[in-house]
């Protein structure tokens, strides 16, 4: 299992943010990784609809051979997650609860906002981590679900881009937080733009980094850490995405290899 590679999915694109983490940290590691393009997004569907998704997601990447599955999205991580741990014989790594500890770090005045899709934020679980973590803490959530095609589109500055954060995020001003919650994969994407409407005195908590030290300790705990100078990477789409070569390029810092259509 130590020569197997790891494997990350999400419903597209936004995967990418946990994934330039992990291949910064994990250098030595091979990598899967999964973009469900045809299905895209998933924040605006049912749970049941989710979690068939993301098991038949991580199945197509057990057919790879992977000895670990990250689920880079975070309405999968909220409404399937629990499942899948269940059920799957392989460590399955979520998003949502690197990004809950980093957030209760981050915030002095006790005060979090959450962005993130539909499907997440009507799950309340970030809202219901932070609680159960630091229960002083409120917490305010709202979903901003155009993020995502902006995101995939790779409209991630400019005008158009700019209009819809603020229309989204003005509020946040007016509640007195001190950090936010990008909770969704897509959003980071969107950095640079919703920092600008926030404003420099709020942080902006990304949970990649925080999910990709939790993949690295589970393949200590796991003794599943392969010793190799450089890994292998490798991307599946469920449909080919004309900007999703030219977008995830730009945003990892690196060429993507060749994008391989799943079958099936």
């Amino acid at each position: 299992m130590k020569d197997g590679a790891i494997g990350v999915f999400d419903s597209g694109i936004g995967g990418l943010t946990v994934m330039k983490e992990l291949l910064r940290l994990l250098p030595g590691e091979s990598f899967v990784y999964f973009g469900d393009t045809a299905r895209v997004p998933y924040g605006n569907k049912s749970a049941e609809t989710v979690l068939k998704f993301s098991r038949e997601a991580i199945y197509f990447l057990m057919q790879k051979g992977v000895k670990l599955v990250v689920v880079a999205c975070n309405t999968a991580s909220a409404e399937a997650l629990p499942a899948l741990e269940k059920e799957m014989t392989i460590p399955v790594v979520g998003v949502i609860e690197p990004g809950i500890r980093a957030a209760v770090t981050a915030t002095k005045k006790a005060r979090v906002g959450v962005i993130g899709t539909l499907g997440t934020i009507r799950s309340g679980a970030y809202q219901n981590g932070i609680k159960q973590l630091a229960p002083d803490v409120e917490v305010f959530a709202r979903a901003c679900p155009l993020f995502v095609p902006l995101a995939e589109e790779g409209w991630v500055d400019g005008e158009v881009a700019g209009l819809v954060a603020t229309r989204y995020l003005s509020e946040y001003r007016q509640e007195g937080i001190d950090t936010l919650v990008l909770g969704c994969t897509h959003y980071p994407l969107l950095h640079g733009v919703i920092g600008r409407v926030m404003g420099n005195d709020v942080t902006l908590v990304d949970s990649a980094v925080e999910t990709a030290k939790r993949v690295a300790e589970v393949l200590s705990e796991k003794q599943l850490h392969r010793e190799e100078e450089e890994g292998n990477f490798s991307v599946y789409l469920s449909d080919i995405s004309p900007t999703f070569k030219q977008v995830g390029e730009r945003f990892l810092g690196r060429e993507i290899p060749v994008i391989h259509l799943r079958n099936g």
